[in-house]
């Protein structure tokens, strides 16, 4: 406990002494990521300021027993690091409905609906033209009745900015 409250610390200071550059207003584009199965999202980026945006997600994930569809919204505080390159960190949260294809996990019903929350740490780079290619962590926290674990998620973006 101890560590992540130094840690917590750590990032509210850097957050407040690193100066960011300027972010997109809009950015749209694809994130492909990886927790329990593969699964590829559209993404939209909402620039709110000059080093805040706001990011959300509709995807489709494929696991070995089902599919599954999943919404996210993750609030960013973004840092430059130097020329193109930046860092972002926030936190979030979403909603996942899960149709599985047998029922041997769930033996009353085949599908599912849970909550999560969220954070998110990446690193990003932005092209002198309008593409933004990032590479993200997300760690998940769910809350449901068959998935109330940690779960990580890891993306690789890949985004239009306008």
């Amino acid at each position: 406990m101890k560590r992540i409250l130094i840690f917590a610390i750590f990032l509210l200071g850097s957050v407040s002494a690193v100066k960011a550059q300027e972010i997109s207003k809009h950015a749209l584009g694809l994130r492909l990521g990886d927790d329990d199965g593969f699964g590829v999202e559209a993404s939209y980026q909402l620039g709110l300021g000059d080093s805040n945006r706001l990011e959300f997600d509709l995807g489709w994930r494929d696991f070995n027993y089902g599919d599954a569809v999943k919404i996210a919204g993750i609030y960013q505080w973004v840092f430059n690091i130097d020329k193109g390159f930046n860092w972002y960190v926030g936190p979030g949260g979403g909603l996942v409905f899960v149709d599985y294809d047998n029922d041997r996990f769930l033996r009353d019903n085949r599908s599912e609906t849970y909550f999560f929350i969220a954070g998110d740490i990446g690193i990003e780079y932005n092209f002198d033209f309008p593409l933004l290619l990032s590479l993200d962590f997300r760690p998940e926290i769910g809350f449901g009745d068959n998935d109330d674990d940690l779960d990580f998620d890891i993306g690789l973006g890949v985004r239009y900015q306008f």
